[in-house]
């Protein structure tokens, strides 16, 4: 395996790393969504569908490595609509972009007695918004993913570069003496005269 081949095989491991927290941070939302009978907004069903998909083509390619090496050229070309279906993706979950998912909050105030002075003050906790957290974080992970197809559609095109397909020719001759041998074993008057003149 060249190392193209390796790259590849790297690329596509991290993706499928990538892709699979996606994949369950959006069904979380998709499972939501369908147990209050509502219709999951564009933005997030868009982009289930987009990383659904490419983890599946991703470990189908990973697993058949050896078959996806011979048809570089297609895996390639799928990669490259991978990269258009994470760019429409992200472009419809973009208004998570500018959210403040997380915060500090004052919890209460505490007093301690120390003996000869007394110290007060304030819990302060951080507030995190979970789904906000899940939406940003799959929003970051399509970024990456768009820009992981685009190296691996490159990396299939030199994978199909450097593979080529080696043609084996196999060339048979005819041996017309073999062939001639049982003509000449019908005749066993020739080999007669031969073997006589031979003696002579």
């Amino acid at each position: 395996m060249s190392i193209s081949g390796f790259s590849f095989v790297f690329w596509r491991i991290f993706q499928i790393v990538t892709l699979i927290p996606t994949v369950g941070m959006l069904s979380y939302f998709v499972d939501r969504y369908d147990r209050i009978n509502a219709l999951t907004p564009r933005s997030i069903l868009v982009l289930f569908i987009v990383s659904v998909l490419a983890a599946a083509w991703t470990i189908a390619t990973l697993f058949l490595y050896s078959r996806a090496r011979h048809s570089a050229n297609f895996v390639a070309f799928i990669d490259l609509l991978f990269v258009g279906a994470f760019i429409g993706a992200v472009y419809c979950l973009r208004g998570i972009s500018d959210a403040d998912c997380s915060g500090w909050s004052r919890n209460g105030s505490y007093n301690a007695d120390l003996g000869i002075f007394e110290v007060t003050g304030n819990y302060w906790r951080l507030n995190v918004d979970k789904e906000c957290a899940m939406l940003k974080a799959c929003f970051a992970f399509g970024i990456m993913n768009c820009i992981f197809f685009f190296v691996t559609f490159l990396l299939a095109l030199l994978v199909h570069r450097n593979h080529g397909d080696r043609v084996v020719v196999k060339r048979e001759t005819l041996n017309w003496r073999r062939l001639a041998t049982p003509r000449r074993i019908q005749r066993p008057a020739g080999r007669q005269t031969d073997s006589i003149m031979a003696c002579v």
